[in-house]
């Protein structure tokens, strides 16, 4: 059995973490205060990281959005945008991160007046903050972000362009998010349509609050690379009484064309689209070779960390340390940077360390 410190040696890789929902507690107050945000329901760092654990560990998806507004809240100004992408930074390579990909939506930072590219570089700026003093300190980490448009509005198409402009400056993809059920991802084709004609990548969240529908429009209609989520593809699976499984065909589709899973555990059971660590779907996508990850999807709302995560796992579902490594090597394989970069990190960072840890604690 390992340890949480021997799990955060680690490397990791994650490719679903949402920027507005990995705030520190502290940072939240602080940022209120000095921007001006009177909204939140303590000032007091520790009582607000408890609300905010209580509010999402609710079951519900809709509820766990709502508490997006007060993180979104206090980062309307350049300066909070570029402190929380650093501390971003630091705080994954300080878990053992090697590689991150990490999402936002810009147009929820304009309250007060910031364009869509100020945001976007005020994002890039932070991240590059972080990653010249994590590396200084022998931690480095690769920040890369995706752009979100959230799926209950109509700015998709702007925010698909706003994506591939800063393409090869720090941006690797285009993402939508919010509800699901009542939003389904068809409603943005011309978004994607914009995707695909760059040759850009693009990932939906999809499989999370709804079920089968919401995965099959995003991979057969919109042509997502990757699944935000896709949870809710144990739904297409059925295991028999002898212990075998069969699959449906959008399962087979999925596992065959090697559609990644940005799985979230915690995050999963916080939004009910999962019953337990143990129960989680990720241990059977794992055995029938579906490209599972695993991610932390919003730190502070769940309370959660990459080691946590992977500790979780390995109590809690049974993993052992090479379906660790499995997992971050798929993470790494399914990376929107291109091919060459990804597999230095794979061969130069990932198997390495790995090899070394797996002798070190046998």
């Amino acid at each position: 059995m390992l340890t949480f410190d021997q799990i955060k040696t680690l490397p990791k890789a994650v490719l679903h973490d949402h920027l507005d929902g990995g705030l520190r507690p502290a940072t939240v107050a602080e940022l209120a205060a000095d921007e001006g945000y009177q909204n939140l329901p303590t000032t007091d760092p520790a009582a607000l990281a408890k609300w905010i654990k209580d509010a999402c560990d609710s079951g519900s998806l809709e509820a766990y959005l709502e508490t997006f507004q007060h993180t979104v809240g206090v980062m309307q100004s350049f300066a909070a945008i570029e402190r929380v992408a650093y501390e971003c930074a630091v705080d994954h390579a300080n878990d053992g991160v090697v590689y991150a990909e990490i999402r936002f939506a810009p147009e929820l930072h304009q309250l007060n007046g910031l364009s869509l590219d100020e945001i976007v570089q005020a994002v890039i700026t932070g991240f590059a903050r972080g990653e010249a003093e994590m590396a200084n300190l022998g931690k480095p980490i690769v920040m890369r972000t995706l752009l979100t448009a959230m799926r209950t509005a109509a700015r998709s198409t702007e925010i698909a362009q706003l994506a591939i402009r800063w393409r090869g400056k720090g941006v690797v993809g285009f993402d939508i998010a919010g509800k699901e059920a009542g939003f389904p991802p068809s409603r943005h084709l011309d978004a994607f349509d914009e995707i695909h004609r760059a040759n850009f990548h693009m990932t939906i969240h999809a499989g999370e609050a709804f079920g089968l529908p919401s995965i099959w429009e995003a991979v057969q209609v919109c042509g997502a690379d990757r699944l935000g989520h896709g949870v809710r593809i144990i739904d297409d699976i059925t295991q028999n009484a002898d212990g075998s499984y069969e699959l449906g065909e959008l399962a087979h589709y999925v596992r065959d064309r090697r559609v990644p899973l940005e799985l979230c555990p915690v995050s999963n059971v916080h939004t009910g689209a999962a019953k337990s660590i143990a129960e989680h779907p990720i241990t059977t996508l794992t055995k029938l070779g579906f490209r599972a990850t695993v991610n932390t999807d919003n730190r502070l709302m769940s309370q959660t960390s990459m080691t946590n995560e992977m500790h979780l796992l390995h109590t809690q579902a049974g993993f052992t340390i090479e379906q660790l490594r499995w997992l971050t090597i798929n993470a790494m394989k399914s990376a929107f940077i291109p091919f060459d970069q990804r597999l230095a990190i794979i061969n130069d960072v990932v198997k390495p360390r790995y090899a070394k840890a797996i002798e070190q604690f046998s």
